[in-house]
């Protein structure tokens, strides 16, 4: 898996293409929140599930399923004065299944794992993308804490951090252009 840091500012980058400053930290953290609960899954272990089980690590919270089901809920609950199949409410499920799916993404972008359950419930088998430049990070703050952590930062500054400050930079340049 990508670390949650990786996850995270992914979200927060996508968040951006809000117009609106007045809530940007309430739906930027709401994004971030998305793009890491899928890792959620790992307290499965602590309960004997299998890795490659639906439930197991990398299984139906990975899912496009999860990620849409994951955008309506979060929708519903944190603005629930906008109706969900309204302009504004669309928008909104939108990017917390954007954000929510990234996991994935980046999780198939992994060196290391089962791969990902991306069509679960319908399909779960396990998928990696033919281009897999992020090391996979260790599960557990213990072994995330030492070189193996730190090649795991390093990998995704290159991989998921320049490509999130360049995509920062060009919604900044354009919403820049819009309001001349």
């Amino acid at each position: 898996m990508a670390s949650a840091f990786a996850h995270a500012l992914l979200a927060v980058a996508i968040s951006k293409t809000s117009t609106s400053k007045k809530q940007l930290f309430k739906f930027s953290a709401l994004a971030a929140f998305c793009a890491v609960i899928p890792d959620a899954d790992v307290v499965m272990f602590k309960f004997g599930v299998p890795y490659e089980h639906f439930l197991g690590h990398r299984g139906f919270s990975h899912s496009l399923a999860f990620a849409l089901l994951l955008g309506v809920l979060v929708t519903k609950v944190f603005y629930r004065g906008v109706p969900l199949q309204s302009r504004q409410g669309l928008f909104l499920i939108f990017i917390f299944f954007l954000c929510t799916a990234s996991h994935s993404l980046l999780d198939a972008m992994t060196t290391g794992g089962l791969g990902v359950a991306v069509f679960s419930p319908f399909d779960n088998n396990r998928y990696f993308l033919p281009w897999r430049p992020i090391q996979v990070s260790p599960i557990g703050i213990k072994q995330f804490l030492g070189p193996k952590g730190l090649a795991v930062i390093q990998s995704e500054l290159i991989w998921v951090g320049i490509p999130s400050v360049l995509y920062l930079a060009l919604v900044g340049l354009v919403k820049r252009l819009l309001r001349k």
